[in-house]
């Protein structure tokens, strides 16, 4: 089985099709076998990289750096199989190790990045205001209970009792993994942090936010005013959906971020928003 030597770990990885490459990072529910809809779409146009994060399926989190060591993964990764140039297609938790990626690498591998159902670090007061409404909606139930829309559970039996069987495939992860790392202290006299939308636009990287009408996590209107700090970045809602919109809604998915990345690809990036 392919593992990767990165960043202090054994990473599992799978790498199926031909062309350009796109780096697929799944959500807190997933692992590589998240992608079963996408790769065998996207692999006649484009060399499709799955992979599990540190802690989950194959990848275990040896080292104990978390979420935090997400973004050095990545990069390890692409050192490994020696891909100079990618597209990241990212899921909920996924969009932080895209965004990392995009805008710490420095040899600026990343040509487009597809954000699905996640935030991918960009925030103002505002957004972060709205994230916490969204969190108090939830009422303290945990994420997995609005992974989809209520109603995909009975319209999809056989898909909703896979998705369950391949986030039961996950090794156990302390209950704060997830949770905001504690910063370093700031040093005296250094900058201050820049904001990750501040950050995109200084690097120019073409973003599309993909979002689900219905999603509870990210919600709709949430995922819109990050895409408004993003200049130039695009935005599609795809409707009835929830927030897992590559699964329950693969077909749109599917081709909504295949056009994009051809569009980026051929020099074009325009997708109407819905």
């Amino acid at each position: 089985m392919p593992f990767a030597p990165v960043n202090g770990i054994n990473l599992y990885y799978e790498v199926h099709g031909s062309g350009p490459a796109v780096l697929f990072a799944h959500g807190q529910g997933g692992n590589h076998l998240s992608w079963w809809r996408q790769v065998p779409y996207f692999s006649p146009h484009y060399t499709c990289i799955t992979f599990d994060h540190r802690a989950f399926g194959q990848s275990l989190d040896l080292d104990g750096k978390g979420r935090r060591g997400f973004g050095d993964d990545a990069m390890g990764l692409l050192d490994h199989l020696g891909i100079d140039d990618v597209r990241v297609v990212a899921h909920s938790m996924g969009g932080r190790c895209a965004t990392a990626l995009a805008t710490r690498d420095p040899k600026n591998r990343v040509r487009a990045l597809v954000l699905s159902g996640t935030t991918g670090a960009v925030a103002d007061e505002a957004v972060r205001l709205r994230r916490d409404e969204a969190e108090a909606a939830r009422d303290g139930r945990g994420l997995g209970a609005f992974s989809v829309h209520p109603s995909y559970k009975e319209s999809d039996p056989a898909g909703y009792f896979l998705l369950r069987q391949i986030s039961r495939m996950n090794p156990g992860r302390p209950k704060d993994f997830l949770g905001p790392p504690n910063p370093p202290p700031p040093l005296e006299g250094a900058p201050p942090r820049v904001p990750m939308y501040e950050r995109l636009r200084e690097n120019a990287t073409p973003v599309l936010y993909l979002v689900g009408e219905h999603d509870m996590i990210t919600p709709a209107d949430l995922i819109e005013m990050c895409h408004r700090l993003v200049p130039d970045s695009q935005y599609h809602l795809a409707r009835g959906s929830g927030h897992s919109v590559y699964w329950e809604s693969p077909d749109e998915f599917n081709e909504v971020t295949l056009q994009y990345l051809l569009e980026i690809d051929s020099g074009r990036s325009r997708v109407p928003s819905k």
